[in-house]
């Protein structure tokens, strides 16, 4: 199958990694050749460790590299039978690329967005094909976790959503299936629970050792909530609070103002190297 993957960023370069070593075709498209230079190495580093932790052969390594062809221009996605958008989150981004996109690529062309947040119905709106619109929300890191939210806007149609859930299945992702509500399941679930982390942080109701510790040994959490807003991105922590806020209308949704004045300070985690812990 041919695929074509929008943005090479952390999510992009993973999602382009993973259908390129199960055998596909993958166009990996960025706006710059700094950016795409950048994401094959990402994929080539990644590739390497599973080669070294014996996941697969050196020659499965690099048949997926010549699986992968990179460009700057939407265009190149035309003949794809798989668009995957990878971009950050912001709507007015996202209206763009779904814009060009619905003109370039054949009518049979199933569009997916890989948003953790952003309504699927308004995505699929900017195009003449809201059947063929889907979300396919893969989880960081790409190459190493199983699930895949697949999720359905107002008018995607029974078809997309069969063909887009086994294509999930035969990358060896488990595929859920979820309609389009803010947040869907994992962020609606997840952030409220950082949020409230924060919260207890700022309110002093516990340092942020203490707070992680007890959600690890108490919940059986791989990491705590703090330790993992850092890993997201503070940023993108408030972006997703934000739309939950705004969609729901309700207070409990409420981003915490502690959150809110780090990311002002750009204190965002581990990519910018201070956030709640310092890296």
């Amino acid at each position: 199958m041919k695929v074509s993957v929008i943005g090479g960023g952390t999510m992009g370069n993973g999602i382009a990694h993973v259908f390129a070593q199960f055998g596909n075709e993958v166009n990996l498209i960025d706006v710059s050749r700094e950016c795409l230079d950048r994401a094959v190495g990402t994929i080539e580093k990644n590739l390497g460790r599973q080669v070294k932790k014996e996941k697969i052969s050196q020659e499965d390594a690099t048949a997926t590299l010549g699986r992968l062809t990179t460009a700057t221009d939407l265009s190149v996605a035309a003949d794809s039978e798989l668009v995957i958008e990878a971009v950050f989150e912001n709507f007015d981004v996202k209206n763009e690329i779904f814009t060009t996109l619905d003109d370039v690529c054949g009518e049979e062309t199933i569009l997916a967005s890989n948003t953790s947040s952003i309504s699927l119905t308004k995505i699929a709106g900017v195009t003449k094909r809201a059947d063929r619109v889907i979300g396919m929300h893969f989880m960081n890191p790409v190459p190493m976790m199983k699930l895949v939210e697949v999720i359905c806007g107002q008018a995607t149609s029974e078809v997309t959503l069969q063909k887009v859930t086994q294509w999930a299945q035969d990358l060896n992702k488990v595929p859920v299936t979820v309609q389009d509500y803010p947040g869907f399941i994992s962020n609606r679930v997840l952030m409220p629970m950082i949020n409230e982390a924060v919260y207890c942080l700022m309110e002093g109701v516990a340092d942020k050792e203490a707070i992680d510790t007890v959600m690890k040994l108490g919940m059986a959490h791989p990491m705590g909530p703090l330790t993992l807003a850092d890993f997201i991105g503070l940023d993108i922590c408030l972006d997703i609070m934000e739309v939950l806020y705004e969609g729901f209308g309700d207070s409990k949704y409420r981003p915490c103002p502690l959150l809110r004045r780090m990311v002002d300070a750009g204190y965002l985690g581990r990519k910018s190297g201070k956030g709640f812990y310092d890296y």
